[in-house]
């Protein structure tokens, strides 16, 4: 799960990390009162939505007076703000977060996330603020320290003061910066964090560090420990279809190809993804109706399928294992009834009551091309759009 800025400022701030001052606003005169409140010299207006490159996009505007703060929020809220993590469809701005404005010496980067390959968690670090991490990993990963953490230890200040003294801080704002990165180590543990993103982190002319910018990911498995997390989870940056998804217990996202994809086992949604793309086909989403899905939920699947516009083919590949090729048929015939499935359909059925399910099907009367196998059926599929 995912939060905004303005949440994420608020949890390191609980945490002992310094943050600029500042509140979300949802109108124009909520943003002129909190500036007025604030009584800076300078103000920033920041678009608050799930995605990064805001400023890029026209998402973040610097005040140089009160009187241009409301402003600049009329113009930012209700903007369809378009970033490379947005897409071209870009994402509606519905709150901005007004800022007193820093004053920056510096900018730094600092992150942690979860290595799998290690199994621990990693803390990340370079002199080179306010470009993405990627973009300095790939020409200058000379520039990125890494600490990796022992669970049973937990982060120690001598790595944090490492980190401090390799981006080039010194004096006194090297024992802040200590304070800073366990504080976000210690949110990072009790809230199950995935991954926390301070990016810039600077350091201002009065020699203060602080989080300039911050994100956050949670587990979504651990939310059940914290109803104060969830409660953070804004559903109108999510995807509608990937919302209902949900509801149903179906696993969907959705991708930009134009091959709807229906599979149960993550694995073998995954798979298919793969072969898709060998046959030079782009898939429209990842979907898994999982092990045990009913009828309704192969029907639903379908309906959310079929809702993508850009969906030209659909490819169903079912493996029967505890999910039964006939709950698959019954699904698909009852999806074409409720409906309508005009675009091609391949299906490639094996496992548990396949021949019950083919048999059905092919007296369903729809027209349903099939595949002996995946990689035959992954390529028909990307044919039949051709």
């Amino acid at each position: 799960m995912n939060i905004h800025e303005y949440q994420a400022k608020e949890l390191l701030s609980d945490y002992g990390v310094s943050v600029p001052m500042g509140k979300v606003a949802f109108n124009h005169e909520e943003a002129n009162q909190i500036a007025s409140d604030l009584n800076s010299e300078k103000y920033v207006v920041k678009a608050q939505i799930h995605a990064g490159g805001r400023g890029k996009g026209g998402g973040v505007k610097l005040a140089n007076m009160l009187e241009e703060v409301k402003q600049l929020a009329s113009e930012i809220l209700g903007m369809n703000l378009v970033t490379h993590q947005t897409g071209p469809e870009g994402k509606l701005v519905s709150k901005v977060l007004i800022e007193e404005a820093s004053q920056i010496e510096k900018e730094f980067y600092l992150g942690m996330v979860i290595d799998r390959s290690t199994e621990k968690i990693v803390v990340m670090a370079s002199p080179e603020g306010g470009v993405e991490i990627e973009e300095v990993a790939k020409h200058s990963p000379e520039k990125i320290i890494k600490e990796f953490i022992d669970p049973t230890v937990g982060l120690l200040p001598f790595q944090c003061r490492e980190i401090a003294y390799f981006i080039g801080l010194q004096g006194k704002a090297v024992n802040q910066a200590v304070k800073l990165i366990m504080g976000l180590y210690n949110l990072f543990i009790d809230k199950d964090c995935s991954l926390a993103e301070i990016n810039p982190l600077i350091l201002t002319k009065d020699k203060q560090v602080t989080a300039l910018d911050a994100k956050m990911n949670f587990d979504d498995n651990a939310l059940f420990r914290h109803p104060d997390i969830e409660k953070l989870h804004d559903p109108t940056e999510e995807d509608p279809t990937e919302l209902e998804a949900k509801q149903w217990g179906i696993s969907y996202v959705k991708l930009d190809g134009d091959i709807g994809c229906l599979v149960n086992g993550a694995g073998l949604a995954m798979a298919t993804m793969d072969i898709i793309k060998h046959h030079g086909g782009e898939p429209a989403n990842f979907l898994d109706v999982g092990g045990g899905a009913t009828t309704e939920q192969v029907t639903q699947a379908f309906k959310m399928i079929l809702s993508d516009p850009n969906v030209k083919a659909i490819f169903v590949n079912i493996f029967g294992g505890i999910m039964k090729c006939d709950t698959i048929a019954e699904g698909i015939i009852a999806a074409s009834k409720e409906v309508g499935i005009q675009v091609p359909l391949v299906v490639r059925l094996e496992g548990t009551n396949v021949e019950l399910g083919r048999e059905m099907l092919s007296q369903s009367g729809l027209n349903i091309i099939t595949g002996k196998d995946m990689r035959e059926a992954a390529g028909k599929a990307v044919e039949a759009i051709k």
